[in-house]
């Protein structure tokens, strides 16, 4: 198949105050979020003035993009489309059908399996393109790169960075830790192929972990959570990041490096739970504590991307350091894998 054009897809953001109810309305529509809940959340965005800097990544991400793709002689013009948000990505999908695009590659701003981090996407091709009418591109949606060698580069540079901003007395002492965002543990058991054993997104989150301790030198870390939403009566992967600080502290750890590598960019999850609510609770330990950049404002991110599109354009061979297996390139919404990934309520 030829390509015309590359589409990013995201998740999205409000980009002013008036936008932060019914982009959450959105985000939370059939979850059973209770409305406290929602209006905890929107107070997050109000902090900074009910913009989500989410967008704004993204278009650096695309800028980015397409100045590798100049250096590379790749000739696609980038496309934006949100789930959430506008740009929505009906809209966008639209613009491309009256551009001439016929095919496209996808590149969803998320590394994982999973349902939210990749099926959905997959949801989101179908609903766009059905809205686009029988004009409507084909769209193959890149696969997950959260072991992707320039992904873990990038994390691993952003590690020592932090560790430098450690108190040069309690460097020796660090405590690595690993956030990612935490989903239902119903939804993490039904995530993966149905004879994968499920589990795929925590098992990529860890593996990804894995691999940015060891290339910055640490034999030991954990892996935590942050971000969840939600009944409270519904389990969630656990521990959060705050109670585990606590933890921590209570052990006699008094400096951290926190490593969100779940986080292509600085989102709000990233400014809030850890600039914010992380960064204070360690405060209040007396403990040392340095959040590592994430990768999006990186050069090699750019370029990994670039090195995804190279794979369907010239047959580029995929690069993966890790051991958890990797899925997600999918032609027009149809999954990767039967049954893969599906939501739990339409699990039997």
């Amino acid at each position: 198949m030829e390509y015309d054009a590359l589409l990013v897809l995201s998740f999205g953001g409000p980009e002013g105050p008036e936008e932060v109810m019914p982009f959450l309305e959105n985000v939370t529509r059939g979850r059973g979020v209770p409305p406290e809940r929602l209006a905890e959340v929107a107070e997050h965005y109000h902090h900074f003035g009910g913009v989500s800097p989410i967008n704004a990544l993204n278009r650096d991400i695309i800028a980015a993009v397409e100045a590798e793709f100049g250096r590379q002689a790749i000739e696609l013009p980038v496309y934006f489309g949100n789930r959430n948000w506008h740009p929505m990505v009906e809209d966008t999908v639209a613009r491309m059908r009256d551009d001439g695009v016929g095919a496209a590659l996808a590149f969803p701003t998320s590394a994982w399996g999973g349902y939210s981090g990749c099926r959905q996407y997959d949801e989101d091709i179908v609903r766009a393109r059905a809205a686009a009418g029988e004009s409507a591109p084909r769209l193959v949606k890149l696969r997950q790169f959260f072991d992707h060698p320039l992904f873990i580069d990038a994390f691993a540079d952003a590690i020592r960075a932090a560790v430098q901003r450690i108190p040069l007395d309690r460097r020796d002492r660090v405590r690595l830790v690993f956030t990612a965002h935490s989903i239902p543990v119903s939804a993490d058991a039904a995530a993966g192929p149905p004879d994968d054993g499920g589990h795929l997104y925590g098992r990529q989150v860890v593996d990804a972990a894995r691999l940015c301790a060891g290339a910055t030198g640490f034999d030991d870390f954990d892996v935590v959570w942050q971000s969840r939403s939600g009944p409270p009566q519904v389990p969630w992967l656990e521990p959060d990041i705050v109670d585990h600080l606590e933890a921590l502290s209570a052990k006699g750890i008094d400096a951290v490096v926190v490593c969100p590598v779940g986080f292509v960019s600085d989102h709000l999850e990233v400014i809030w739970d850890l600039d914010n609510e992380a960064t204070e609770k360690a405060a209040e330990l007396g403990m040392a504590f340095a959040r590592a950049a994430t990768p999006g404002t990186d050069p090699r991110f750019a370029r990994m991307i670039a090195e995804l599109v190279g794979e369907h354009l010239s047959g580029v061979a995929p690069r993966r350091l890790g051991t958890v297996p990797g899925y997600g390139c999918t032609t027009d919404g149809a999954p990767c894998v039967v049954g893969c990934c599906e939501p739990p309520r339409r699990r039997g």
